[in-house]
């Protein structure tokens, strides 16, 4: 056995991850489905199995759950909100082994797979805090001696539909709100990152367990999409979806969802762009374009796809960053000093090599990279060199999300401008930023304060996130999280997002001897 898969077994052990593993929970493991074995993008190689739920099991889960919340509803948000806390603290303890999970099992660097956890980390002290904080509203009523306000009652069991690309935090953006809202969530996680979804759930089974609480609260389902997952969609026990993925997937789960009436949250593709205008300082554009395009090897809903940038200074921008891309270390992503590790499987390597292609027919440039990258250095894995290309805004892979480390550069502006010219540009720069499907997250890096201001007005970012000299990625927990158009209009997270998860009430209660008629009605 080498030292590195002797590790990795220690933090499997240490984990509760066995050789083969039930994929299952609602108070209780099961799982007699199908097989899945689960590979490490690192190298190919094997780390366990799962066996996956049946229909039938899925549906006593689902059971459990409901039942679970029926008893969670009757508990106090803020003790609800202890147990959140001290599922916060469980990951304290056991982040560096969750982050190496994460990192084995989908290939993030290090400091991302750790970053990971420590965003559920983030998530749970919030929710906590939060669980004090369920307000409602008073209003005051046209009748006389009436009081009239709204509160907000736990919703019921939470479905979340997680992404390989962030294999646990998603999970806990809703998971973690949703328990203090007093509802109970039901958890479905991709296929490619099951055992970092089984791995939380018994950390969080503990906790409900120390704690005397029902732990299906936090139930799992580690099944097929065409069978449980489906199943899922259409479950009227289930009335929030919540589910990150492809605009693909999006539209598959408004539908199934929407037909039944029941809610969702839609967490889908991003386009993401950053301008940059004359104005900006090419000392914090390098490594924000850098983190967006290059970190996670591409594959965030926010990794920055299109750089708009002006005219007058494209060149030079250009050069810098593919200088800077020459000096990316990618490699295994256990060691230290490396900065991008593999993509997810093969499919992605294949997807990521059929955009160069039609970037190339549309007539673009490859500047920088592209190819896979394999040999003794990269044995079993997934790995390419991340990609620049030239391209032009309407053409329809630059209209696509390509879940790879592809990065457009599309020119703005006349090359002739002055910079004080330029400012009256933007408003080209913006319609570029946003004549894309896709409405996540964007950035505009410049000093000028009409430039940062228009971006941000409602004639600018038509983005769910719209950030001024800082990049499209590493969103922070405390706002709301989301975006518009095809990206879904789903928010998770921060803010007043817990609102999703509740169902509101208006109430009145009439403490006169009269019974008044709102309108001033007069009835009989």
């Amino acid at each position: 056995m080498s030292t590195g898969v002797a590790v990795a077994s220690e933090i499997l052990a240490r984990l509760g991850i066995e050789d083969n593993n039930l994929g299952g929970f609602g108070g209780d493991w099961v799982g007699s489905g199908p097989e899945l074995e689960v590979t490490t993008p690192i190298d190919g190689s094997r780390i366990a199995t799962v066996t996956q739920v049946t229909e039938e099991e899925y549906d006593g889960i689902v059971d459990r759950a409901h039942q679970a919340f029926l008893e969670w509803r009757t508990v106090p948000a803020p003790r609800r909100g202890e147990i959140v806390r001290q599922l916060g603290n469980k990951l304290r303890e056991l982040k560096s082994e969750l982050g190496a999970l994460v990192t084995l099992e989908m290939g993030k660097i290090g400091v991302e797979g750790e970053g990971e956890v420590q965003e559920m980390i983030d998530i749970c002290d919030f929710a906590t805090g939060l669980s004090r904080q369920l307000y409602g509203l008073s209003m005051h009523s046209e009748r006389p001696d009436h009081r009239m306000f709204e509160q907000w009652h736990p919703l019921g069991v939470v479905g979340v539909i997680s992404a390989f690309n962030f294999p646990v935090a998603v999970w806990s953006w809703n998971a973690a709100i949703a328990a203090v809202c007093g509802d109970s969530s039901l958890w479905k996680p991709a296929s490619q990152t099951p055992l970092s979804a089984i791995a939380v759930t018994k950390i969080a089974e503990a906790v409900c367990r120390e704690n005397g609480v029902n732990p299906a609260i936090f139930s799992l389902t580690v099944g097929k999409g065409s069978s449980v997952g489906d199943r899922l969609l259409h479950d009227r026990r289930v009335p929030l979806v919540s589910a990150t993925g492809s605009c693909a997937v999006g539209y598959r789960v408004a539908e199934v969802v929407g037909k039944r009436l029941g809610r969702t949250i839609l967490e889908l593709g991003g386009n993401n762009a950053i301008i940059v205008t004359p104005h900006a300082n090419m000392d914090l554009v390098l490594p924000a374009i850098l983190f967006g395009a290059v970190g996670t090897a591409g594959q965030r809903c926010t990794s920055t796809r299109r750089i708009i940038v002006h005219a007058s200074i494209k060149d030079e921008l250009v050069s810098r960053l593919c200088r800077a891309y020459e000096d990316i270390p990618i490699g295994d992503p256990r060691d230290p000093d490396t900065l991008m590790g593999p993509l997810v499987n093969t499919q992605a390597v294949e997807d990521l090599q059929a955009a160069v292609r039609r970037v190339q027919e549309a007539g673009g440039e490859i500047l920088f990279g592209g190819e896979p990258l394999d040999g003794d250095a990269y044995p079993g894995g997934h790995y390419v060199r991340p990609c620049i290309a030239s391209a032009e805004n309407e053409w329809s892979i630059v209209q696509e999300e390509t879940f790879a480390p592809i990065l457009y550069i599309i020119e703005y502006g006349s090359a002739d401008a002055t910079p004080a010219q330029a400012v009256d540009e933007i408003a080209e720069a913006v319609a570029i930023h946003n004549g894309v499907p896709q409405g996540l997250s964007s950035a505009i890096f410049t000093e000028h304060v009409r430039e940062a201001e228009y971006f941000l007005s409602n004639r600018g970012s038509d983005c769910g996130i719209a950030n001024v000299n800082i990049g499209t990625s590493g969103a922070e927990i405390g706002g709301a999280f989301g975006g518009e158009k095809e990206t879904g209009g789903g928010r998770e997270s921060g803010s007043d997002a817990w609102k999703t998860y509740m169902r509101r009430q208006t109430n009145t209660i009439n403490w006169s001897t009269e019974l008044p008629l709102a309108q001033g009605m007069e009835f009989g």
